[in-house]
């Protein structure tokens, strides 16, 4: 039976209200897997656009906040050491693959963190991670690849910490 985005975004909700994300997102993991497991919540969702915005909001819970997001690039695109602000993250790979690189802040100078690289691995179709508040992380896409991303608040209108690397 097809997944929906409505039926994702009522899961989501439901635990974030029930026991937060701190001790729920191992279950927000579980339903974003879901939706990635099924190509109908895929093809309806994760469509083609513009590469010059491949992010588009797909949900935002007027309530809690938070944000269901779909990424869609079509050519290679990396990212640099980023966090998530005052947020949290969810990453759930759609289609192709994405190398992720988690960084270990070593110091912070003023308002800048200063990071080292800590693992690296490989996100294939269907694997999802969290990213707690602070979480440092970068991705490198070499392909066209499709993602659901979760926001624990619209990323749109949140400050994000100064990283460098070390």
């Amino acid at each position: 039976m097809p997944y929906s985005l409505d039926e994702l975004a009522k899961d989501i909700k439901d635990i974030l209200k029930d026991h937060g994300i701190q001790e729920g997102s191992d279950k927000v993991c579980y339903y974003v897997q879901k939706a990635l497991m099924d190509q109908n919540f895929i093809q309806n969702n994760l469509k083609d656009r513009d590469d010059q915005n491949p992010r588009e909001i797909l949900y935002e819970d007027p309530e809690l906040g938070f944000c269901v997001c779909g990424h869609v690039y079509n050519q290679e695109a990396n990212g640099s050491p980023h966090d998530h602000g005052s947020s949290w993250a969810v990453y759930g790979q759609a289609a192709g693959e994405t190398e992720m690189t988690e960084w270990e802040i070593v110091k912070k100078e003023n308002d800048i963190k200063l990071v080292k690289e800590k693992k690296k691995y490989v996100m294939k179709p269907g694997d999802v991670k969290f990213y707690n508040v602070g979480d440092v992380h970068s991705p490198i896409r070499k392909e066209p690849v499709r993602l659901l991303r979760i926001e624990g608040k619209n990323l749109d209108n949140v400050e994000r910490s100064k990283i460098k690397e070390l």
